[in-house]
């Protein structure tokens, strides 16, 4: 697989929040202004950013799942104040479960219970 790719109204700027997101790089081969852009992942597909006239009017039949390296509900906290959006809380008084945030254009994403919530019974 060469890339996801997420229709946006602004690709450079999109591509700027997933990349504070993932601590990946945006390829220096775009720039500002750009109607395409991409972050480039240490593994696995990059994330494309395509610009497109219309407004994203549904909910996304794909989105990225995000397993943090710290627990997930400071990864959440991190993420809001990023910019994205507290869509839906699936998170379960056992600690298992999964939050439901968006993206600064509305595209929603998951935010997994981390490998060390997961392995602390949380």
């Amino acid at each position: 697989m060469q890339n996801v790719a997420i229709d946006c109204a602004d690709a450079y700027e999109l591509a700027r929040f997933w990349s504070r997101v993932t601590g990946r790089p945006l390829d220096p081969e775009y720039g500002p202004g750009d109607r395409e852009t991409q972050v480039v992942m240490a593994e696995g597909p990059v994330l494309y950013f395509n610009q497109v006239p219309e407004p994203k009017t549904v909910k996304n039949r794909i989105h990225l799942c995000l397993r943090p390296g710290t627990s997930r509900d400071r990864e959440v906290d991190r993420l809001l104040a990023l910019g994205a959006g507290f869509l839906a809380d699936h998170r379960n008084p056992d600690g298992s479960g999964w939050a439901v945030l968006a993206d600064p254009e509305g595209n929603e994403f998951c935010v997994l219970r981390s490998e060390s919530d997961r392995a602390g019974g949380r």
